[in-house]
């Protein structure tokens, strides 16, 4: 029982980062622009959370310096966001190319100045992350207190997130205008939405919640930011959004499946007969079960109509 609990947590932990960046990838994809740079994204708030908790933790803010990381992680997310979307929505580039570019941007951007910041060195300073927090009463339940009720802030954020980004898109008219401009531009258009900024709104927001995925994984697992921080994560997330069919409900149990492949991938390695299976077959497991659902999902997911389109309301 006690080790099904410790599974379930360390799941939400390698989750939790997933849940934002998916969440991230719904509101740029629902607009119509297709975000390949998630993983760029999730870099640039990885660096950000890293270099900016370390300065409040040097400046003595104490436990509230975590939060001055992710706070940075969301400026920077955002920047971030706004490279691709300017490119993709106001000038027109192929969606693709342009989150493609994010991620080799942020890939070399944020390693050089990690060695331009902190004197050469390949890595930030460890910085004091975030501390479980047990929810009284709750985390004594067996199994589940255990594996839910005992966790970081930032998986509490992103299970609230899930559901309050559900009723926004669902059931305002907010969602229902981003929706719109994702599915058929012209008319929503003609009804007085300006488009483009709604795009801009949802490219914006997916580089501030991809921005926290990243810290997340800095504030919560690592303690610090290398070149191979963030290897991969975002991708998955792309998956899990397209697995979860661009509704945050779908999303978050495709992360929560991928986060259990990594969970298991760490669990695999603590028995005696994994030692004689070579360890790139142990960390391919997530990758592997990525490129799976992936292929599973193909005709059954049925994206945002206007995705990947670039709207010129000239042309209405």
């Amino acid at each position: 029982m006690e080790i099904l609990g410790q599974l379930l947590n360390t799941t939400l932990v390698f989750s939790t980062a997933l849940i934002f960046a998916a969440l991230g990838g719904i509101f740029s994809e629902r607009s119509g622009v297709v975000n390949i740079g998630l993983e760029g994204l999730m870099m640039f708030g990885a660096f950000a959370a890293a270099v900016g908790g370390y300065y409040a933790q040097e400046a003595g803010m104490g436990e509230w310096a975590p939060w001055v990381g992710v706070l940075s992680a969301m400026a920077v997310g955002v920047i971030g966001s706004l490279i691709h979307a300017v490119a993709s929505i106001t000038f027109k580039a192929d969606q693709t190319i342009s989150g493609t570019v994010i991620n080799f941007l942020a890939a070399g951007s944020t390693l050089y100045m990690v060695k331009l910041i902190f004197d050469g060195s390949g890595e930030t300073p460890l910085i004091d992350g975030f501390s479980k927090v047990a929810i009284p009463g709750l985390s004594k339940i067996p199994v589940i207190g255990e594996g839910i009720f005992n966790s970081y802030p930032t998986t509490y954020l992103a299970i609230i997130l899930v559901i309050v980004i559900y009723f926004i898109l669902f059931k305002t008219p907010f969602g229902l205008r981003l929706r719109a401009v994702g599915e058929h531009p012209s008319a929503a258009d003609t009804l007085g939405v300006n488009v483009n900024k709604m795009r801009y709104i949802g490219v914006m927001l997916s580089g501030l919640l991809a921005g926290i995925g990243g810290a997340t994984i800095t504030l919560t697992t690592t303690g610090t930011f290398a070149h191979n921080t963030i290897s991969g994560q975002g991708f998955i997330a792309i998956a899990a959004m397209i697995f979860g069919k661009w509704n945050p409900l779908g999303a978050f149990g495709a992360a929560v499946f991928f986060g259990l492949s990594q969970a298991i991938r760490n669990y695999v390695q603590l028995f005696e007969w994994s030692k004689s299976i070579p360890q790139e077959f142990i960390f391919m497991i997530p990758y592997v079960l990525t490129i799976i659902v992936l292929v599973s999902a193909v005709g059954r997911s049925s994206a945002p109509k206007a995705l990947g389109e670039p709207y010129d309301p000239s042309k209405r």
